[in-house]
C-alpha cells in the first residue's frame, strides 16, 4: 500500500508541474496580447497577419531595412545571408527570416522583389511592407525605438531573434560573427532540441588557434559578406588579385571615401557603381551575370548571357588589355610578351565570329 501512495503522490506531482509550467508560459505577456496582428505584404503581394502568420509559435529572425539605404542596410542583409547559409536548409522550415521595410512608401512589394533578388534569396526569407505606423509599432514593441522615430538614416540596425511560443526574444548586431547567431537561433532558442554531443572531439585534439591579423580581421567583420577571395563575384566583385591589378593610392581612397571619388567621376568607381545600379535595378540579373573588365581579363570570348562594363581608359597602347605582338610569332600565341592569350580585340572578334 504504501508504495502505491508514493506512486499517486509521485504521478500527482508531475501533474502539478506540468500545470504549473502550462500555466507560467501562458501568463508570459508576450504573445497575442502584446504584438499587433496587423497586415504586412510580401515582395509577391501575399498578405500576412503580423503575429497569426508571421511570429506565432516560431523561431524567428527579424531586421528592419530600407532599399534606398546604400550603407549598412545592404551590408546587414549580406551578412545575415551568412547566417541563413550555416542553417543549411532549416530556414522556411523550423526558423524563419523576415526583413521589414521602414520606408514602405518607396519599398512596394516590386522594389522588395529586386532588393531581394540582388542578395540571390530564396522564396524562404520573406520581405516585408506594409503600413509605416504599423512597422512603427511592430519596432516599438520588439525594443528598436523608444517614444520618438528616428529618421531613417539613424534607425536601429539590430537584428531580434526570438522564440515565440518560449517568450524569448534577444537583440544582436548583424555584425556578430555568423556562427554565433546561427547557433542562437538553430540551438539556444530551440533549448538545444535535437543536439548532442555524439562525435565531438576532446579538447586534447583541438588545433591550436592561430593569431589574425588586423587586415583578416576587417575582411571577417566587414567584407566577407559581399566578397571573396578567389571564390568568384558575390554582391561585390572578388577581391583575389585586387592589390596587383588596382593601384594602392587608388585601393586606400576608395577604402576611405567611395563617396568623393563617384562624384570626382573617377571611371573605375563609376564602372563599379554601374554595375551595382543595373543589378540594384532588375530581378533577373544575377551578381555574376555582371563583369567588370580588369587588366588580368583574358578570355577566348565573352560568355553568353553576361553583361561587361568596361573602363575605357583601360584601352590604351600600353594596357593589358590591348597589348599586341608581332604576328610572325603568332605560333605561339601564349608567348606574347604580357603571357596573354587573347587582347580584347581578339575575345571581341572570336565572339562575333
Amino acid at each position: 500500500m504504501a508504495g502505491r501512495h508514493n506512486w499517486q503522490r509521485a504521478f500527482l506531482l508531475i501533474v502539478a508541474l506540468v500545470t504549473t509550467f502550462g500555466s507560467a508560459q501562458a501568463a508570459q505577456p508576450w504573445h497575442e496580447t502584446y504584438f499587433p496582428n496587423v497586415e504586412l505584404t510580401d515582395q509577391d503581394g501575399k498578405k500576412y497577419k503580423f503575429y497569426d502568420d508571421i511570429i506565432k509559435d516560431k523561431i524567428v529572425a527579424i531586421s528592419f531595412i530600407y532599399t534606398k539605404c546604400k550603407d549598412v542596410c545592404p551590408a546587414d542583409t549580406a551578412q545575415l545571408k551568412q547566417v541563413q547559409d550555416l542553417l543549411k536548409g532549416r530556414v522556411g522550415k523550423d526558423i524563419f527570416f523576415y526583413s521589414i521595410s521602414i520606408d514602405p512608401k518607396n519599398d512596394t512589394p516590386a522594389v522588395l522583389k529586386r532588393y531581394k533578388h540582388m542578395f540571390d534569396i530564396g522564396p524562404e526569407w520573406l520581405f516585408l511592407t506594409g503600413n509605416k505606423n504599423d512597422v512603427t509599432l511592430i519596432q516599438r514593441k520588439l525594443g528598436l525605438i523608444g517614444a520618438n522615430t528616428p529618421v531613417l538614416t539613424q534607425h536601429n540596425t539590430s537584428v531580434v531573434l526570438g522564440n515565440e511560443k518560449s517568450a524569448q526574444w534577444i537583440k544582436r548586431s548583424p555584425y556578430d560573427h555568423p556562427k554565433v547567431l546561427a547557433n542562437l537561433l538553430g540551438e539556444a532558442l530551440n533549448n538545444y532540441a535535437g543536439t548532442s554531443n555524439t562525435g565531438l572531439k576532446p579538447f586534447s585534439v583541438a588545433a591550436e588557434m592561430r593569431g589574425i591579423s588586423r587586415g583578416e580581421n576587417l575582411y571577417r567583420t566587414r567584407c566577407m559578406a559581399c566578397h571573396t577571395i578567389g571564390g568568384g563575384d558575390k554582391l561585390g566583385p572578388d577581391l583575389k588579385g585586387v592589390v596587383a591589378s588596382r593601384d594602392r593610392k587608388w585601393l586606400t581612397r576608395w577604402l576611405k571615401e567611395p563617396d568623393k571619388m563617384l562624384a570626382e567621376k573617377d571611371p573605375i568607381a563609376l564602372a563599379l557603381k554601374a554595375r551595382f545600379r543595373l543589378m540594384e535595378s532588375s530581378d533577373r540579373l544575377r551578381h555574376t551575370d555582371l563583369v567588370v573588365l580588369e587588366n588580368t581579363f583574358n578570355r577566348e570570348r565573352f560568355e553568353a548571357g553576361k553583361i561587361y562594363f568596361l573602363n575605357t581608359q583601360k584601352l590604351g597602347k600600353k594596357s593589358l588589355l590591348v597589348r599586341g605582338f608581332d604576328s610572325e610569332d603568332d605560333v605561339f600565341p601564349e608567348m606574347r610578351p604580357d603571357l596573354r592569350s587573347y587582347t580584347i580585340w581578339d575575345t571581341i572578334r572570336n565572339t562575333i565570329e
